[in-house]
């Protein structure tokens, strides 16, 4: 009988040999073999490929449903190469583990997958979500993840910022490959394709289900974080743009005064 579900994880890299060597061992050590592992590589030219190529090396032989597919050719940055992931996935859902970030323990899927099984197939959630840690470049723990999850996701619940980071944030495949990221976006691409996932599960009444797991070992510094303001005025754009600007406006003098607080 065959896995259900099938997890997708895609794992976009460029230049990533540092990192890249504990997100494979996260996917590989799982107990849960119903996994598509999809890596897509920028055309890296450091050792990044070497790692790979290792790694699928060893699980070569495996006699499990545990898959890995490789695509190496140019993109045109991080959001067009995770489109590429979406249009080439073949799991029932589908998340985002890209280099330095790593799957939280090596039962993580196993309990996902578990929570899930909950509903009949044909209802199943449009969204599965938990929390996040966040770890240094060596993998350490640093801190848990400042936004926690909460209780009952909404699309609304993203007036307060990304509350749920995208590598906690399971898309149903077939829901996700109806709605690419909008390459318009140079750094909050991922806060608007959440927002338009939930949305569409809404309209089609479908759940949003929180597992109350820690799913992520996140590392903290990414492209968003480097490019902190302008981050911050694209988003506040994207806020206008779902919600409409009085709440955009409002809700941003809400994280300069919380900010400002916790100084």
């Amino acid at each position: 009988m065959k896995t259900y579900p099938i997890f997708t994880i895609a794992t976009v890299t460029w230049n990533a040999g540092q990192t890249i060597g504990r997100t494979l061992h996260s996917v590989e050590e799982q107990t849960y073999h119903g996994v598509e592992h999809l890596i897509i590589d920028g055309c890296s030219d450091d050792d990044t490929m070497q790692e790979i190529q290792r790694y699928v090396e060893r699980n070569a032989d495996e006699p499990t449903e545990h898959t890995i597919r490789l695509v190496r050719e140019p993109d045109n940055g991080l959001y067009d190469a995770m489109n590429k992931a979406i249009g080439l996935a073949k799991g029932d859902y589908i998340v985002f583990l890209n280099a330095g970030d790593k799957l939280h323990t090596p039962d993580t899927l196993q309990q996902v997958a578990e929570c899930i099984r909950r509903y009949p197939q044909a209802r199943r959630p449009v969204v599965v979500y938990g929390e996040t840690d966040l770890v240094d470049d060596e993998g350490r723990f640093l801190r848990h993840r400042r936004l926690q999850a909460p209780e009952r996701l909404t699309s609304r619940s993203f007036l307060q910022g990304m509350l749920v980071c995208h590598q906690s944030f399971y898309v149903r495949t077939d829901i996700a490959q109806k709605e690419p990221y909008d390459l318009h976006y140079r750094y909050s691409a991922d806060y608007d394709w959440c927002i338009r996932l939930m949305r569409r599960g809404e309209r089609r009444g479908l759940a949003m289900l929180n597992t109350g797991l820690v799913l992520t070992d996140y590392l903290s510094e990414g492209m968003t974080t480097r490019n902190h303001r302008a981050s911050l005025m694209e988003r506040l754009r994207l806020m206008g743009r779902h919600y409409g600007w009085p709440a955009a406006i409002g809700a941003h003098l809400w994280f300069v005064v919380r900010a400002v607080v916790r100084r």
